[in-house]
């Protein structure tokens, strides 16, 4: 029996802000055992993630332990002034806090905001909600998800908040331990560095700041899958996270 084919156009909304637009759809065949037919695909559907504020708000008051950081725009050169696509540049995950919330009570303690307007931060790489606000991209985030302050273009420089280490991962190896020349692509991660920085612990149900297990200078063993990889001025790799991901010291 000849197989049927059933072919359509069919056009997929996308939207930009609140206005939509129609996007023609692809066709792909899907084979069944009595017929084929030809489906659409959704090829060019867009959703704009950030929540667009109006501007009739002109002030936007984080409540809680909350922050508003003004986005740092993504770069779009290279070190050596190279034209980088816009898929091709980095999510930017640095920005200036521009209001704060009230902060949290911890107990019978009112523990404030640990950062400050104007204050350069790097944060979490997943966190908080992007908001579009007096046309500039924003992120309202809660402050355990700020890594650190940095007031420089340079990660060594980052000094960490609450509970997080920042450290310095050592060189892969070039070699086997048979003595084979490993490719950059066949090199593995690895998981042990030197701590450059500690922050200042978490706070306790008393509202005091707890110490960390490790100190500037150690070298540890750390979660291969935890925290946020950072490149340095020089190409060096750091890594910035929680204390409970730090295994063990080695010495």
């Amino acid at each position: 029996m000849a197989a049927a084919q059933l072919t359509s156009t069919c056009f997929v909304p996308s939207f930009d802000g609140l206005r939509s637009s129609a996007s023609k759809a692809s066709s792909v065949m899907v084979a069944l055992p009595f017929r084929s037919f030809t489906l659409k695909s959704t090829r060019g559907l867009v959703v704009k993630a950030a929540t667009t504020v109006a501007p009739k708000y002109t002030t936007l008051k984080p409540l809680g332990d909350r922050v508003l950081v003004k986005i740092k725009a993504a770069e779009e050169k290279t070190v050596g002034g190279i034209l980088l696509p816009s898929t091709a540049q980095t999510k930017p995950q640095g920005g200036e806090v521009v209001a704060v919330g009230e902060g949290r009570t911890i107990g019978d303690k009112k523990v404030d905001i640990g950062v400050k307007t104007g204050t350069p931060v790097v944060y979490s790489k997943y966190a908080g909600t992007e908001v579009e606000f007096n046309g500039l991209s924003h992120l309202i985030l809660k402050e355990d998800d700020i890594v650190g302050i940095l007031e420089t273009d340079d990660v060594k420089d980052l000094k960490p908040l609450n509970d997080r280490v920042l450290i310095k991962v050592e060189e892969a190896e070039d070699t086997t331990a048979g003595g084979l020349l490993l490719t950059q692509a066949t090199k593995e991660k690895p998981s042990i560095g030197t701590v450059i920085a500690v922050g200042p612990g978490l706070l306790d149900e008393e509202g005091n700041r707890a110490g960390l297990p490790v100190s500037p200078g150690n070298t540890v063993l750390y979660s291969k899958f935890a925290g946020n990889d950072f490149k340095g001025a020089d190409g060096t790799e750091y890594i910035a996270l929680r204390a409970s991901d730090v295994m063990a010291v080695l010495s």
